[in-house]
């Protein structure tokens, strides 16, 4: 019997023990960001509500993007204006004043007239004749309205024949705004924070847009356009990334696809009617730019990133962040683990270097980095190519616009629910693989419906691929540099569509030749992605170490549906996420 009481008592002194090691255990352990966000409601009312705010910005970047297009287009069916000729029907005007030319695509001259005495013609009622003098247009140029029924700047300065040239221009122009605004937008974005950086971006885009409508030539309104590039697309992606990092990884691809496939779709297939509504160049730039200084209301309504704040040491102002998290979804972040979050911060010294430059001196990190680019660059030209060759479809302009974009719907929603089952990099590498055999199917295939089809399944699987490196960037990189990062990776983007265009010109040489090359490209952006890490289902990298750790963890064949489940020791569990 003693034995019995002697044998219970050590039983209950071990059990003691056990949790005391346990308790011990608990308190010792590292807690990370991911750990007190899910505490906190991984998917809550709170992020419903960010999620939903972002509406507008996504808004704005389509503006800020497609915006251009609406202001320069113009009706290649145009010929030359004849004001002598100003009481004949318009049909009458070219048949009468414009030479045949059977290698234009209409069959007329665009750029030059007949010269005669017109009064005399119509007094004699007599017909052209091809043998008359031609000169080039000297009063303008009169447009066919069915197709763009609004005055341009295009058509109002008469960007047409030799200054055909001015459009691309303006936006390479643009684009070379992108670039500058990408460095300079990132670094206040990683200085000042995400909020700070999305508010200046719309400013600019708003003031640039407002200043475009007193352009009066060429030089004045590409220097409006480098001014609105400046905001591209920081305008946007700015509030993507603050979103991002309010949310646990368990439904981080559902908040990083949906907003594009929601609200970003949204914007892209209403901007044509927008523009159709607004009637005139002008009133489309003030329609497009003037709602983006509502983005100076931000900072009163949207809360700066928790992780931002981390990266600079504020660590109670991040805690306080992620409590009002779960006050807001009606959870209590338990007490123990904030202490242990906390001494989890202050057990690592900050980094003292934390600039891209630091990062691009870790030779790991650059190669990573430099690949992550090239991938991102690899997808953006695919996708403007193919925009670009589709283009020539014999299509209702406004209407071909709108179902185009709407293509990106279904392919961004697909994206949205199979990102973490097949992961970043396998999804990436598939839908370029799709992308690169569609594209060449379509320059050998033929024209007519069966070519217009594989393009368009080429496009469907280049948007997948977009989106998923878009948010593959923004995961790969570490929080302290996050936004300078994205921001250069988003510069070799525009890298990406500076050299498009003249990919497609390449038709004038070879008519096959433009989509076997962006097949190539597509090829070879699927190649480099296989070089990169999974970040499906993985903790977002808070520091350098964090980052090298990430790649380092890395197996080849990392599909997330098939990792297998991983057990935790009893002795590791942490009892702080016990709410009861």
């Amino acid at each position: 019997m003693e034995a019995r009481k002697g044998t219970a008592r050590i039983f209950e002194v071990s059990s003691d023990n056990n949790e005391s090691i346990k308790d011990e255990s608990n308190s010792n352990k590292e807690i990370n960001y991911d750990e007190l966000l899910s505490s906190a409601g991984e998917f809550g009312l709170y992020q419903m509500f960010l999620f939903f705010l972002t509406f507008p910005f996504y808004i704005f970047g389509v503006f800020a993007y497609y915006s251009q297009l609406f202001l320069t287009e113009v009706s290649p069916n145009h010929w030359c204006w004849i004001p002598e000729l100003e009481n004949l029907t318009q049909i009458e005007r070219r048949n009468l004043a414009i030479p045949l030319d059977s290698s234009s695509q209409f069959g007329y001259s665009h750029c030059e007239a007949f010269v005669a005495n017109w009064s005399e013609i119509l007094l004699a009622d007599q017909k052209p004749n091809e043998t008359w003098t031609k000169q080039s247009c000297q009063y303008g140029w009169e447009f066919n309205k069915t197709e763009i029924p609004y005055p341009t700047i295009s058509s109002e300065l008469g960007w047409v024949c030799d200054k055909n040239s001015y459009q691309a221009t303006a936006q390479a122009i643009f684009f070379v705004g992108s670039i500058v605004g990408g460095f300079v937008v990132g670094w206040v974005a990683d200085r000042f924070g995400r909020l700070p950086a999305a508010t200046l971006s719309n400013i600019i885009g708003c003031v640039a847009g407002i200043a475009s409508i007193y352009a009066n030539n060429f030089i004045q309104f590409s220097l409006c356009r480098f001014l609105f590039g400046m905001s591209y697309d920081n305008c946007m992606m700015m509030t993507y990334l603050l979103v991002l990092e309010y949310v646990a990884p368990k439904y981080r691809t559902l908040i990083a696809n949906l907003p594009f496939a929601i609200f970003y779709t949204i914007g892209a297939t209403a901007l044509p009617w927008i523009a159709l509504a607004c009637g005139h160049w002008k009133t489309i730039s003030l329609a497009t730019s003037v709602p983006m200084a509502l983005a100076i209301f931000a900072p009163f309504v949207i809360p700066e990133s928790p992780r931002w704040l981390l990266s600079k040491g504020r660590i109670d102002e991040a805690i306080s962040k992620v409590v009002t998290i779960g006050r807001v979804n009606k959870q209590e972040v338990p007490l123990k683990l904030i202490e242990q979050f906390k001494a989890s911060n202050n057990n690592n010294n900050k980094e003292e270097n934390t600039s891209i430059i630091s990062m691009l001196k870790i030779s790991k990190l650059r190669k990573k980095f430099i690949c992550m680019c090239l991938v991102y660059m690899s997808s953006l030209s695919v996708f403007d190519a193919l925009v670009r060759s589709i283009g020539g479809l014999e299509f209702d302009f406004f209407l071909s616009f709108t179902l185009v974009s709407f293509t990106e719907f279904p392919s961004l929603l697909l994206v949205s629910f199979i990102l973490d089952i097949t992961g970043r990099k396998w999804t990436c590498i598939a839908a370029l693989l799709v992308s690169c055999i569609f594209s060449v199917l379509t320059a050998f295939i033929g024209s007519g419906l069966p070519s217009v089809l594989c393009a368009i399944i080429s496009r469907f699987a280049v948007n997948m691929a977009c989106n998923t490196t878009t948010q593959w960037a923004a995961e790969i990189l570490p929080t302290n540099v996050r936004g300078s990062g994205a921001s250069i990776v988003h510069i070799c983007s525009y890298v990406g569509i500076f050299i498009s265009p003249y990919i497609i010109y390449l038709r004038n040489f070879v008519t096959w030749l433009p989509l076997v090359v962006v097949g190539f490209i597509a090829l070879l952006g699927a190649l480099l992605a296989l070089t990169l890490p999974e970040t499906a289902g993985i903790e977002m990298p808070q520091n350098f170490d964090d980052m090298v750790n990430m790649i380092d963890g890395q197996k080849f064949f990392d599909i997330p549906c098939l990792r297998k489940s991983k057990t935790k020791d009893v002795g590791n569990v942490n009892l702080s996420f016990e709410m009861n």
